[in-house]
């Protein structure tokens, strides 16, 4: 890869600059809170959302210390795992993806994009990969791949935390009380709460427990779905089952409950990943 395209993705300069959007909701009007989305969602058509900033320090590492390829996990439907093909291949490095469980037959789209762009998957049984964080199953791929940075799953750890931090850094948070963020590994909030102004609220609506997991991560319900395709038709706004619908949810029922005093103004991080919606059948959504 030629440096002047390295240095345009390692300083994030895609041709999807990044954009606030105002939701215009009776419940907000109600409860006199403003609220805004950051559309992380735009910043790149794969690298989505908050993927590329979780992966952008672990790629100028891995171009630090002349690694040669990257290695990371997920599962079939990985935002990370995509993303983390896209970028390998933009950047010049080579990628293996440790994917949980057998091989399915009819491979997940997610998993079909990841081959195109050249990553190459290595299936493991649900048992092993439960290990992805223990030190002699990390060693062991070390030695397997002395040629390697080893990212965890979804490029958690101190480089994704650094990376999270140019979130708010990239734009004028000054006018915000509240920040909200959907919680997988934590890594996005922690670079969040590290980069806030004394004084602004970072709220994480984890997606793994109650109450607002509908079932269980990455499960979903007829109200999620139906919550999704409502918000969509009001706001224009695209999201997810897994992350996004739970985040916009759990941010409105916080509204109707009145967690927000009168006059605050929250500003909620869209990180993306829709391409996860493709493993609902056609129809269920309505984008």
């Amino acid at each position: 890869m030629d440096n002047l395209l390295m240095d345009n993705l390692m300083n994030g300069t895609f041709n999807y600059p990044l954009s606030i959007q105002p939701v215009e909701l009776p419940e907000l009007r109600q409860h006199h809170v403003r609220m805004d989305v950051l559309r992380l969602d735009r910043l790149h058509p794969v690298i989505s959302g908050n993927k590329w900033y979780k992966l952008k320090e672990w790629l100028r590492l891995a171009q630090s210390s002349g690694s040669k390829r990257l290695v990371t996990f997920g599962g079939a439907w990985s935002n990370h795992i995509i993303a983390t093909a896209c970028a390998a291949r933009e950047a010049g490095f080579s990628a293996i993806g440790i994917i949980r469980g057998e091989r399915p037959a009819r491979p997940s789209a997610t998993l079909t994009s990841a081959e195109i762009y050249g990553m190459q998957l290595e299936f493991i049984s649900r048992e092993q990969y439960r290990q992805k964080e223990d030190p002699g199953f990390l060693a062991g791929l070390a030695a397997r791949y002395p040629d390697a940075i080893i990212i965890p799953e979804g490029g958690a750890g101190p480089p994704g935390i650094k990376g999270s931090m140019d979130i708010l850094r990239e734009i004028d948070s000054t006018p915000y009380s509240h920040i909200l963020c959907a919680v997988g590994t934590g890594t996005t909030y922690k670079g969040l709460a590290a980069a806030a102004a004394p004084g602004q609220q970072v709220i994480g609506i984890s997606v793994l427990t109650p109450p607002y997991h509908f079932g269980g991560y990455a499960r979903h319900t007829p109200e999620l779905l139906d919550f999704i395709n409502h918000f969509y038709r009001a706001t224009g706004i695209p999201s997810d089952f897994v992350y996004t619908g739970k985040l916009f949810y759990a941010a409105l029922e916080m509204v109707r409950k009145d967690h927000f005093p009168p006059n605050s103004r929250i500003l909620v991080i869209h990180s993306g990943g829709l391409q996860g919606n493709k493993s609902l059948a056609a129809g269920v959504l309505d984008f």
